[in-house]
This record gives C-alpha cells, structure tokens and sequence, in this order.
C-alpha cells in the first residue's frame, strides 16, 4: 500500500513539475523572443567590428607588407572571428584575402563601420610600421573592451562567445604591442 502512494506522488510531482515547466516557457514567449532579437542584434553587431577590423589588418598588410609573417596569423583567427558571429563574408580565401577584398580600398579613411551596416571604405594606416601596429593594437583593444562589456546584456552562449573573442583580442592586442625580436 505505501509503495502505491509513493508510486502515485511521485507522479503528481513529475506532472507538476511538467506543468510548471511548461507554464514558464509559455509565459515566457514575448520575452524570449526580446531577448533573441537582441542578442542577434548583438551578434550582427560583433560579425560588423570584425569585419571592420579585418579590413584594418588587409589595409595594414596592403601598406606594410613586411609585417605579413607577424600579422596574417592574426588576420586569420579575426577572419574566423567575423564568422563565428556569423559573417560569410569574412571568409578567407586560400591566399588569406578576404572574399571582398577590403585590403584594395585601404587608402580611403574609416571611422569604422556605418550604422547601417555597411562596409567601411576602407581604414587610413600610418606610414610608420610601428605606428601601423600600435593602431592595430588600439583597435583590438578597444573592440575587446566593447565585447567584455557586451557580455552583461548577451545570452550565455553569445556571451561565451564574446568572451572568447575579446581574450583573443586582448592577446592579439598585446603581440602587436610587443617589439620586434
């Protein structure tokens, strides 16, 4: 007899747990559906800043090409960076240029990528190679400080996304800082 009821209450809990279960997820729904919309806006926004700082390191490399064996590793991990956020575009073909080709546009100045989501024209890029890199460097840096506060408002996976890519940007960030030896 007491294995019946045990057997029957743990039903009645199973069923409304489900019940609650299901009761949050309907209540839910216009919410969830807030939160998606932004965090897609988040991740369009990312595949943009790294798109735009693709186009940085093409217009860096188009000026400076002797930078090529300490920048195209970099170049490559920002590539594949724009498509995790989901930018095809990024795609790097195999001589490592982006499929657009943004590096042929690198002497017309860009603040960036416009709010419309258009491609920038282009980054200006100092003479200077060490003042090329210390611009890659401010712009890795600045676009991980963007994604490191980013984090608060994105969804968990979004977020560990992020995260991953501002450390990465942070290093890179660093490399770029670091002397030549």
């Amino acid at each position: 007899m007491a294995y019946a009821r045990r057997r029957t209450l743990l039903a009645g809990a199973a069923l409304g747990g489900v019940a609650l279960l299901a009761g949050c997820s309907e209540d839910s729904g216009p919410e969830q559906a807030e939160h998606s919309s932004a965090a897609e806006r988040l991740r369009k926004r990312s595949a943009r800043d790294s798109t735009a700082l693709l186009a940085r390191y093409d217009a860096t490399l188009a000026a400076h090409p002797a930078l090529e064996s300490r920048l195209r590793p970099l170049r490559s991990e920002v590539a594949r960076h724009a498509e995790a956020f989901g930018d095809d575009r990024a795609a790097a073909s195999p001589g490592g240029e982006a499929s657009d080709g943004p590096a042929r546009e690198a002497g017309a100045p860009s603040d960036g990528p416009s709010p419309h989501g258009d491609r920038p024209s282009g980054p200006a890029v100092p003479r200077d190679e060490g003042a090329a890199r210390s611009a890659l460097a401010d712009a890795e840096r600045r676009l991980a400080d963007t994604r490191t506060k980013a984090l608060l408002a994105a969804p968990p996976e979004l977020a560990r996304l992020l995260a991953s890519v501002a450390a990465a940007g942070a290093v890179h960030a660093y490399l770029l800082a670091e002397k030549a030896g």
